[in-house]
């Protein structure tokens, strides 16, 4: 049975077990033939896939993009393997939450005003309201989105802190960069700043990095672009794992460590 929820952090290896047996690391659902084919369009100069960020010709070799992948977030480099299980790697997962935690360690001392965002609300809603939480009571400001923003034919509301994009009653999941565009241009229009931090996941963390605003995001092995965008230091941190599994509770030990490792526990 995987960790129940987190009361206390795990340690690194009792963390590194988990995410391998919950598959949100190790041999995850998303298959190889899925992997390669976001990276080829990506390459190819399809938008969708940018999340956000402008990457001009520099991606243009899918090669490129898979090296990158196999690098910072473990799914294999053998070209010749185009079907079948793809992986992404814990040790690489636990490392990027370290990172991250240097990241939060420093906006709690600096106190600074910090953004949360999902588009993946059915798996990671509650990873970020709980690290808002945790921020918020170490005296940052988490931002608080302006009313009435549109995007994508729907409207960007905030839940438990964490902004979202609601269609019908419905929280929805999103790539686009759309609705975090919009709550940067929303805090413009009322004067108010921009967030010194933004954490996110798919184009709402593209666009704030894009914009120069500091951010770490989630990232599955089939969503290149953040990746590609901490390689070259555009975006701070991206931790790699399957974004949307069986369960949401099964986040709850990857968000206790987290909080821990950034002495926000």
């Amino acid at each position: 049975m995987p960790i129940a929820s987190a009361a206390a952090a795990p340690t690194r290896a009792e963390l590194v077990d988990h995410l391998v047996r919950t598959r949100i690391a190790g041999d995850v659902a998303t298959p190889r033939e899925n992997n390669l084919s976001h990276y080829r369009r990506l390459a190819n100069g399809d938008r969708y896939y940018w999340f956000g960020l402008e990457f001009g010709d520099r991606w243009a070799d899918e090669q490129d993009v898979l090296a990158v992948m196999a690098e910072r977030c473990g799914v294999s480099d053998d070209p010749h393997h185009r079907q079948g299980q793809d992986t992404i790697d814990p040790e690489l997962t636990v490392d990027a939450l370290d990172r991250t935690a240097a990241v939060l360690r420093k906006a709690a001392a600096d106190r600074q005003r910090v953004l949360f965002a999902t588009g993946h609300p059915g798996g990671l809603l509650d990873v970020h309201r709980a690290t808002a939480q945790a921020l918020r009571a170490q005296g940052c400001e988490i931002v608080v989105i302006p009313d009435g923003l549109r995007a994508d034919d729907g409207m960007v509301f905030q839940f438990a802190d964490v902004a979202v994009l609601e269609r019908g009653a419905t929280l929805w999941h999103t790539h686009s960069p759309e609705p975090m565009a919009a709550i940067l241009d929303g805090l413009e229009r009322e004067g108010r700043p921009q967030p010194d931090l933004v954490m996110a996941d798919h184009g709402w963390a593209g666009c704030a990095a894009q914009r120069g605003i500091e951010a770490v995001g989630f990232a599955d092995s089939n969503d290149p672009a953040l990746f590609l965008a901490e390689a070259e230091g555009t975006l701070q941190v991206t931790i790699p794992l399957d974004d949307h599994v069986l369960s949401p509770r099964y986040y709850d030990p990857l968000t206790a460590y987290l909080l821990d490792a950034a002495g926000l526990g």
